[in-house]
């Protein structure tokens, strides 16, 4: 962040007035937003983080009129009238809620400046990370809790009680499942995070992965009384990719699908090359799509932008009753950003959802 302190006070009082001057277009190129206010605290000049933020009639506002935190006009006063620079931590609504470090800091004579650092990124994923970890120790605390209090009750109440041993251990081996589950995820997550940043290599075949993925979940979906199908899997070109990273991602889908699904229905998965999506318009050969769909209760709007975060879950009971962890779209969410793909996800309440997955497709230099 720009401290305008310790000589540079001169250089940047001058830029207020001078729209046009190369310190001015340098200024336009930092990130942070920056506000030059006059002795009487009106905006006298915006560089173009700042009129992005607050609008492009930010100058000649009163600074009371573009941002309505009193501990932060208390600074600015304090730096026009004393000379007393300030940090400052404040949340303001431009339009969502976000967060802002706020240094304020005096000019010779000429107001004051007022650079707004926007931490929300910083601010969210220090709060991921607290929430990872009360949620981590929460789901192993409760498998384990059961069983150790099972445990307790064959050895002793349910000493001679056979059947009674038996249901037990049926629990505390399927709760043992779900621990175990919940630490190969965890691992999984852990360590396509560590390479999220770099690109794959190696070349794959979306529809093999695709059938290989669904011929190894054919017992999981029978359970159920639920069909896999693959759709379209014929001629698709190759992607750059990670095979095992890839069918971690279908797997992962197909899974919520037969978990959230009704009983008796059909998981489509749908294989196309297509056009990208304007968010991966540099990916100039194509796109290859992959589409997972179910029937089910589908999900209602408000949930579906939670839906990869780590641990959310739209029905706990159902999905801790299914062995679920929380951790398999979030492993989705990874696994496609590093293959730098887009993953959308559609809803409609009462008939089902759709996980689509778009990655570029390889050209022939690959």
């Amino acid at each position: 962040m720009i401290d305008p302190g310790n000589g540079m006070t001169k250089a940047i009082s001058e830029v207020a007035a001078a729209g046009h001057s190369p310190l001015w277009r340098i200024l336009d190129a930092v990130p942070d937003a920056l506000l030059f206010v006059d002795s009487r605290s009106r905006v006298d000049g915006a560089n173009r983080a700042a009129r992005r933020l607050f609008g492009a009639g930010v100058v000649g506002r009163p600074l009371s009129a573009v941002v309505d935190r009193p501990v932060l006009l208390d600074g600015v006063t304090r730096a026009i009238e004393r000379g007393v620079e300030s940090d400052i931590e404040i949340s303001l609504a431009q339009p969502v809620m976000r967060d802002f470090r706020a240094h304020v800091a005096p000019l010779d004579g000429a107001g004051a400046v007022l650079v707004l650092h926007d931490e929300t990124e910083v601010k969210r994923s220090e709060q991921l990370r607290v929430d990872f970890v009360a949620n981590a120790s929460h789901e192993i605390r409760s498998p384990l809790a059961a069983i150790v209090g099972l445990l307790e009750t064959v050895r002793g109440p349910a000493r001679d009680d056979a059947d009674a041993r038996e249901r037990f251990l049926e629990v505390m081996a399927a709760e043992a499942a779900r621990m175990t589950q919940l630490v190969e995820d965890l691992l999984s997550l852990s360590k396509i995070e560590m390479r999220e940043h770099a690109l794959p290599t190696g070349l794959v075949s979306l529809a093999a992965v695709a059938e290989e993925v669904a011929a190894t979940l054919t017992h999981r979906a029978e359970a159920r009384r639920m069909t896999i199908a693959i759709e379209g899997a014929g001629g698709l070109p190759p992607i750059v990719g990670d095979a095992d990273e890839l069918a971690l991602m279908i797997r992962n889908l197909v899974l919520n699908s037969i978990t959230y699904g009704r009983e008796g229905t059909l998981v489509r998965i749908a294989l196309r090359a297509c056009a990208p999506p304007p968010e991966l318009s540099w990916a100039e050969e194509g796109a290859v799509a992959v589409a997972v769909m179910d029937e089910s209760d589908g999900i209602a709007p408000e949930h579906i932008a939670r839906l990869t975060e780590r641990f959310y879950r739209v029905d706990k009971g159902r999905s801790r009753k299914a062995g679920g962890t929380g951790l398999g779209l979030a492993i989705v969410k990874h696994v496609v950003s590093r293959h730098r793909g887009l993953l959308a996800i559609e809803s409609t309440p009462g008939e089902g959802s759709t996980f689509t997955v778009y990655v570029p497709a390889a050209g022939e230099s690959a």
